[in-house]
């Protein structure tokens, strides 16, 4: 048993590092060429521009949280950073999923001309809810659908 928890472990703190990386790096090309995100962002919230810019932020911030709470993983036994960048990382890839979205309903293009086909919009979907899954775990959240006063 002893074995199982250390390479859940092992996996959980690579897992953190590894999203935290990707947000990292994703939130930086945010910054760097706003144009190729411009695009896919719903009409109705304005100024792509702007969107693009808060979302590269949060992206950033979440990485470094992922990154710190790996590093909290493998180096103590503390849960701080864990539960506040994995429920954060879940919370953004809930609230980033109206423009893959948009994107998919509308065929929208990046700003590259690239697009995706309905079986890449489904395999991004796929991968958006193991991340949330994933980050849910960094976080040990727990959640009860009973009342806990029964």
């Amino acid at each position: 048993m002893i074995f199982v928890s250390s390479i859940l472990k092992i996996v959980k703190g690579f897992s953190a590092l590894c999203g935290g990386s990707f947000f990292f790096y994703v939130g930086v090309l945010h910054f760097t060429d706003t144009s190729w995100f411009e695009p896919i962002v719903p009409p109705i919230f304005g100024s792509a521009r702007f969107w693009v810019l808060v979302s590269g932020v949060a992206e950033i911030l979440v990485g470094l949280g992922l990154i710190i709470s790996g590093l909290e993983i493998f180096f103590s036994s503390g849960r701080y950073f864990r539960r506040k960048a994995g429920l954060a990382s879940a919370l953004l890839l809930v609230m980033l999923y109206p423009a893959n979205l948009y994107m998919w309903i509308y065929d929208i293009e990046l700003g590259d001309g690239a697009s995706l086909s309905p079986t890449g919009h489904i395999v991004r979907l796929l991968f958006q809810i193991g991340g949330i899954i994933i980050s849910l775990w960094i976080a040990e959240f727990r959640y009860s659908f009973t009342d806990s006063r029964e």
